[in-house]
This record gives structure tokens, C-alpha cells and sequence, in this order.
């Protein structure tokens, strides 16, 4: 399914402190054209409480993230109920397209958005949260937990864990 398709479309821009990676639209998404607009998905209310936005953006308000450094895209381009319904080989195929993406683009951070997406994008067999040994070119690569509602993790753990990379890119990314 292109963009075209789901009306979709990645928030990329030159010189981005950080492009957040999905693992694939809901079907919330995929109905309305923006990122994570189900009304359980917490995304929006993270970055806010980790200081990436200076107040809670909607998902239709989703391009004003340039304005912040903050890009968005996603690992698979199919739409599903649960990300559980992504294959393997989708996730491969998405690894490579977003590291393609990622070496065009040259973001200070990528940061995936769930351990499980990193592992099977990028075959890793163990991950721990936060910034990983691997870069893409310059790209330092980070693992947040993913803001669905599914994921039992509360809103301020999660903020918690998104304000580290936060603070290291406040820090010139030392």
C-alpha cells in the first residue's frame, strides 16, 4: 500500500533533532491521514510531557513538529488493527526502507518506537530501552516504548523514558 493509498504521508525535513518511528498505521490512522490519531495512542501526550512540544499537539496538527525538529515515520505502510498482525518479512523490508530513509535524511536521532519493532527490523536478538550501540551514517539510534494503548506502560513512564533522549539531544546529542 503506497501513501497515496492511506493518505499517510512521512513528516521529513533537513536537519531534524529526532525522527520518530512507528511501527505501522492503525486503522485510526489510516482513515483519518494522520499519525497516530487513535484516541488510545498516547504519542502526542509523551513528546508534550518530555518537553519536545511546548503544548499537546492534535495528530491533525501533526506537520507543526517540523517546527520542533521532530519528524515522523514508520516501519511498515500497512494499516492493521494490532501491530501483531505485521509480519516478519514486512518488518525486514521496513528495516531496510527506513535505514535507506534514514541515510537521506541524517537526523540526529531515529527513535524507534517499541523493542520488539527494533528487533525484528533490524534482527537484533536483545534490546534494552534507550540509545543503542548501532548508528545509521551520523544517526544515533534510541528504542522508546511504543505509546500505544495497548502497551501497559503509564503515560509518565513513558514521558520519562522519551525526556532522555530529549535531554541528550539537548546536550548536542554528548
Amino acid at each position: 500500500m503506497s501513501d497515496k493509498e492511506h493518505g499517510i504521508s512521512d513528516i521529513l525535513a533537513p536537519g531534524l533533532r529526532v525522527v520518530f518511528c512507528g511501527i505501522n498505521p492503525g486503522k485510526s490512522s489510516a482513515h483519518t491521514g494522520f499519525h497516530f490519531a487513535h484516541p488510545g495512542n498516547r504519542f502526542w501526550k509523551v513528546i508534550w510531557q518530555a518537553g519536545f512540544t511546548d503544548r499537546l499537539l492534535k495528530p491533525e496538527e501533526e506537520q507543526q513538529l517540523l517546527d520542533t525538529g521532530c519528524g515522523i515515520t514508520m516501519l511498515v505502510e500497512r494499516p492493521t488493527v494490532q501491530a501483531s498482525e505485521v509480519t516478519s518479512a514486512e518488518f525486514r523490508d521496513g528495516g531496510r526502507q527506513l535505514i535507506e530513509k534514514i541515510q537521506l535524511w541524517q537526523p540526529q536521532a531515529l527513535a524507534i518506537l517499541g523493542k520488539d519493532a527494533f528487533k525484528k527490523a533490524f534482527r537484533q536478538s536483545r534490546v534494552e530501552w534507550g540509545r543503542q550501540a548501532v548508528t545509521i551514517g551520523e544517526t544515533a539510534v534510541w528504542v522508546l516504548p511504543n505509546p500505544s494503548g495497548l502497551n501497559r506502560a503509564t503515560v509518565e513512564k513513558m514521558a520519562e523514558s522519551y525526556r532522555e533522549l530529549e535531554q541528550w539531544l539537548a546536550l548536542g546529542g554528548e
